[in-house]
């Protein structure tokens, strides 16, 4: 009798011994290329059956994984590899091949002598990097003992076990993509891997491979609601769709529920700290992004004096957790994100009476006008409603004694007027939050993650007339 199929990639297979001889190869390898306990590898791959090999070989032999994304460019990889100093390299990118010497994942790999041990608790597993949307990114170190308990946190929150079926279509250096391998590793899920994102390709595995658990970020979630023949699909399989890595944009969750029948199940977490809140999975709410999950503690302080609020007050999310990394790279980046044992998320929100917490944005993303501290997530939210709105994104440009001025990029699936976009904000939301100018774009700049690069928006948008 053939043994169900872990992993699946294409049209390739791999039950879990197969999985682990392919690992034990690449170990085998990584030995005799001189790989010691300790050492980093720097690790540039797509999605593809040889990244979840090569990231168990490289705990195998007691190394470290520095998880680079497929999707940099040349000064990107370098500022990682300076931050980092891996001894060694391993990918499917001529990027990191061109800048040290690199096992290539399309080479064939020898079998090798199964591998005992674990690795210790306490030493790095991985390295991921923070997202960059303000500055250049930093390298997030996470133990093996974290990892661990991100895992189980997942597992938890979600109730996923080995009869669930998931697909990953997110970058495998992205902590999401990350933990949703790690996890179907863990519970002996079915697990079918993407070289990339595609929409009809998505929708067909969902269909074909009866996906029990959809994870979704922003990208994903507007291809979903916005796919032309998404009622052709059968997606009865489907327990709930998860939204994770930015706050659920409510108008394109209920068009996906309305089309579907699939209900959605909000999360939050971080690069820093995997798994912070959750829905339930029965009684999920578009407006939270959950409760805190067992193991996490969650507090809000204020703004202006760092003191925990009550809840109804809003001001930055801060957590604690087994899960939370061991520290950035740069070293000096850690005390300003973990004061006496508490994440600063940098996001800003505030926690209801029943504990369900809410994200209203991004602190360093927070425009000050007149005094006034505005959230972007909230204007998007009220431009989102608009049926001629496809995407968009709000950021703050210089304004003199005003202090900043509020600008939206607009990406239109429909002819609309801008003075229309400018009333509904208007109608709906206070006097210092009006919109100065509207650009419309064919795309918002955005991460894999979903999260939209603002800095960018800045750059090109921040100093010129409106077109």
């Amino acid at each position: 009798m053939t043994e169900p199929a872990a992993l699946v990639f294409e049209e390739r297979r791999f039950s879990p011994p197969q999985l682990d001889a392919l690992a034990d190869g690449l170990a085998a390898t990584l030995t005799k290329r001189g790989v010691a306990p300790g050492q980093r590898v720097a690790v540039m791959a797509s999605n593809r059956p040889e990244f979840v090999a090569v990231l168990l070989a490289i705990w195998r032999v007691g190394a470290t994984a520095v998880l680079i994304s497929p999707a940099w460019k040349r000064d990107e990889v370098d500022h990682a590899l300076a931050i980092t100093g891996p001894a060694h390299a391993v990918g499917d990118h001529p990027v990191l091949g061109g800048l040290m010497p690199m096992l290539h994942l399309d080479e064939p790999i020898l079998p090798g002598e199964p591998t005992s041990g674990s690795p210790r608790p306490g030493a790095d597993a991985v390295l991921v990097f923070s997202s960059g949307t303000t500055g250049l990114p930093k390298a997030v170190r996470h133990t093996h003992a974290a990892l661990d308990e991100a895992v189980g946190h997942w597992r938890a929150a979600l109730q996923l076990t080995r009869r669930d079926a998931i697909q990953v279509a997110t970058p495998p250096s992205h902590i999401l993509g990350l933990l949703n391998i790690l996890t179907a590793l863990r519970i002996g899920a079915r697990m079918r891997l993407h070289p990339r994102f595609d929409i009809d390709r998505m929708l067909q595995t969902i269909e074909e491979d009866r996906i029990t658990v959809e994870m979704a970020v922003a990208p994903i979630a507007l291809a979903i609601a916005s796919h032309p023949r998404l009622e052709t699909y059968d997606l009865s399989s489907l327990r709930f769709i998860m939204w994770g890595a930015t706050p659920v944009s409510p108008s394109v969750a209920e068009t996906v529920t309305r089309r579907t029948g699939i209900g959605w199940v909000p999360a939050y977490g971080t690069t820093e700290l995997p798994v912070i809140a959750c829905n339930p999975l029965q009684g999920a709410r578009l407006d939270s992004v959950g409760r805190p999950v067992p193991g996490v503690d969650l507090r809000v302080v204020s703004l202006a004096t760092g003191q925990p609020v009550g809840p109804g007050e809003v001001g930055e999310i801060q957590a604690r957790s087994m899960s939370l990394m061991a520290g950035y790279l740069p070293a000096e980046a850690t005390p300003e994100a973990i004061r006496d044992g508490w994440y600063r998320t940098g996001d800003v929100g505030w926690l209801d009476g029943g504990g369900w917490l809410r994200i209203t944005d991004r602190l360093k993303e927070m425009i000050k006008v007149r005094g006034f501290q505005v959230a972007p997530a909230e204007i998007e939210t009220v431009l989102h409603g608009h049926p001629a709105v496809k995407d968009c994104a709000v950021f703050g440009v210089p304004d003199g004694i005003n202090g900043e001025a509020i600008v939206a990029a607009v990406a239109a699936c429909a002819p609309v007027d801008p003075s229309d976009l400018t009333a509904r904000v208007d109608e709906k939301l206070a006097s210092y939050k009006h919109l100065s100018r509207i650009v419309f774009v064919d795309d918002i700049p955005r991460l894999p993650s979903g999260k939209v690069l603002r800095r960018v928006l800045k750059e090109s948008y921040g100093c010129t007339s409106d077109s």
